[in-house]
């Protein structure tokens, strides 16, 4: 299957606690239909000291979250569009704003 959402996207987010954020991917995980946004859903971890340069406490870390709730932003228009391919003459196959028609790069 095609990846819609790509590492490097600008998306936002179109339910849940995070709603009208935006933010960049730092990863996808396609098997569990999640990623990991910057600034979103993000959770408190309480890591132990290791060593003497790093202390303990409650660290803030961005979580995964599902991809039916993220929406790439058009690089173009700054808007959020859904996602369709087209194959273009050479045979290769990009991702397109369905809302423009414009090929989307990466």
């Amino acid at each position: 299957m095609a990846a819609r959402i790509k590492k490097g996207d600008r998306v936002i987010v179109i339910s849940g606690d995070d709603r009208g954020k935006q933010g960049e991917v730092l990863e996808v995980r396609p098997k569990l239909n999640r990623a990991v946004v910057q600034g979103i859903n993000l959770a408190k971890h309480h890591t132990k000291p290791k060593g003497m340069g790093q202390p303990g406490g409650i660290v803030e870390k961005e979580a995964t979250i599902h991809l039916s709730n993220l929406m790439l932003i058009d690089p173009k228009t700054d808007r959020p569009t859904r996602i369709g391919f087209k194959v273009l003459d050479g045979g290769n196959k990009v991702r397109v704003a369905r809302a423009t028609g414009n090929v989307i790069e990466g």
